[in-house]
């Protein structure tokens, strides 16, 4: 082998190429890290958020964003400005030659979940303060997806007597209820939502509507009867 003269020099060749990319590939990871090379000068939000905190936003951007324009992490930027209150979901993008712009999309507040936290219009469950006058849903884990879309269904049937839902519950063992603007809880029970609420709707004016006493006005109308409900008035006949 030794005595190989042509083998000799193709190995000396290969090394000499590795030791050239070696080198390159040193020369380049130094330049690209290098401070001074593109350094990052801005962070531009693509538009003003409504609800998210500017100094929140400003002190997040200054504990992560390091390294130049093509080293810095933006994911973990991306990451970080998610678990800010009201952020639904953040996208990260570099400006050439020296920015980051930044766009939010803020959780859309549809009501209070379980009076601990707040559902937004996609029914996900998340944690923010607000002074908002909001629907209060009621639920078990799991299931605030299917209590808003119910609240959804239930408020467009609800339409026509102009009331709305100002609170909506889900029981564990998977019972509606919901109490009315007018004060009125209406029991929907488990199953064919649709058609007892159309029912409530239907002789809702010719016994339902509150008539001026308020001593008997009907409290709770129960609509899981198959071809009638029961009411409970406020003093207790029904």
């Amino acid at each position: 082998m030794w005595d190989n003269a042509p083998l000799l020099r193709g190995m000396a060749s290969v090394l000499f190429f590795c030791s050239i990319v070696v080198m390159l590939y040193g020369a380049v990871h130094y330049v690209v890290h290098m401070p001074k090379l593109l350094p990052i000068k801005s962070v531009r939000l693509a538009s003003a958020p409504e609800r998210v905190m500017s100094d929140e936003v400003k002190a997040v951007v200054r504990q992560v964003v390091q390294g130049n324009f093509l080293t810095v992490d933006i994911d973990t930027l991306r990451r970080s400005l998610e678990k800010l209150s009201w952020v639904r979901n953040v996208s990260v993008r570099r400006e050439f030659p020296n920015g980051l712009v930044v766009q939010f999309e803020e959780h859309q507040a549809l009501a209070h979940w379980n009076d601990v936290a707040l559902v937004n219009r996609q029914g996900e469950v998340f944690t923010a303060e607000t002074t908002q006058s909001l629907p209060r849903f009621t639920g078990y884990e799991g299931t605030s997806a299917e209590v808003t879309q119910q609240y959804a269904k239930f408020g467009a049937q609800l339409a026509a007597l102009n009331l709305q839902v100002e609170q909506l519950a889900l029981s564990p063992r998977h019972a509606w209820q919901l109490r009315l603007s007018n004060d009125m809880v209406v029991e929907l029970g488990r199953e064919a939502l649709s058609q007892r609420l159309a029912r409530f709707i239907a002789v809702y004016p010719y016994g339902l509507a509150p008539q001026g006493d308020a001593e008997r006005e009907i409290q709770v109308v129960d609509m899981r009867y198959r071809n009638g409900y029961a009411v409970r008035r406020r003093q207790g006949n029904a």
